[in-house]
């Protein structure tokens, strides 16, 4: 099966990948919202895990045939599709390496979007399928949706992370374009001046160039006239000011742009990326740049 794409609409297919374990629910229910939402194709994609369920570890154990494996998966993965109000189709996959089977359905449905879940929290956090996440963000073309919460409603919130990059300017394009009805802002923490060194006009000078840069970025990125957002400047480490702003104000998605190649920890942000995602309380959009950035 294969969906039609398009760079200037919302995605006409959409990929769930999904282990199969019950916290994936919430990606499932978010991914049926947004295909409602979009009129577009679903795919529930599972990449084969031979201990992900009780009695599949059992069978696999017991020296279960491949096809039987496949067949106790995609009756797993039919049934979690029940009831669902949104047709879905189901797909199972056997790979080593699942980060690059996901990409690779992806690719072959020409996915706008794909969506996964996060595991339970734990002191700091860690993705639904370890590093396979970690992978995507380096390999998979389409954004990447990590779903947190329940899906009570379509985003109404969405907040896009800025360091005034190429990548932070598709971030932006990306969020405008599948989010046209959402409350957008666009948000930036830079650090406070350190106190004792340069005069007071200067320091004073500093958060106006701030502002500045943000109104410039916005101009940039060249949004669609009817495109109305917000502009956010904080004070601080962006590790610890951005959650807090997210929770005081019901943030429900953060975007974030990922450099393409780049691991996890040099997305949009440095190094504090991938500790933001760990901590954010919310959904994340990872939005890979399409282009390279240009030369200093």
């Amino acid at each position: 099966m294969t969906c039609q794409a398009s760079p200037t609409a919302a995605p006409g297919c959409i990929v769930l990948a999904t282990d199969l374990s019950a916290r994936c629910d919430r990606a499932l229910d978010r991914s049926a919202q947004l295909a409602m939402q979009w009129h577009a194709k679903l795919v529930a994609l599972n990449v084969l895990d031979p201990v992900a369920l009780p009695d599949q570890a059992l069978a696999w154990a017991g020296g279960a045939s491949n096809d039987e494996l496949m067949q106790m998966a995609r009756q797993e993965l039919t049934r979690d599709l029940a009831g669902l109000k949104v047709q879905a189709h189901p797909r199972i996959v056997r790979s080593n390496d699942p980060a690059e089977a996901i990409a690779q359905a992806a690719l072959a449905t020409r996915a706008g979007l794909v969506v996964t879940g996060v595991a339970r929290n734990e002191p700091l956090g860690r993705f639904l399928l370890g590093s396979t996440v970690e992978r995507l963000a380096r390999v998979l073309q389409p954004p990447l949706l990590v779903v947190r919460d329940r899906a009570h409603a379509p985003y109404r919130r969405v907040l896009v992370a800025t360091d005034f990059s190429v990548a932070a300017r598709q971030a932006l394009q990306t969020a405008a374009r599948l989010f046209p009805a959402a409350d957008l802002r666009v948000y930036h923490a830079h650090a406070a001046p350190l106190s004792g060194l340069g005069d007071a006009d200067l320091q004073a000078q500093a958060p106006q160039a701030v502002h500045q840069a943000c109104a410039a970025f916005v101009v940039q990125s060249q949004l669609a006239p009817s495109v109305t957002l917000q502009t956010v400047v904080e004070r601080g480490a962006v590790a610890s000011t951005l959650p807090r702003y997210v929770r005081a104000q019901q943030i429900d998605l953060v975007v974030v742009g990922a450099k393409g190649g780049s691991a996890l920890r040099d997305l949009l942000l440095g190094n504090t990326a991938a500790e933001l995602l760990q901590w954010l309380p919310c959904d994340t959009l990872l939005v890979r740049d399409r282009l390279p950035e240009p030369p200093v």
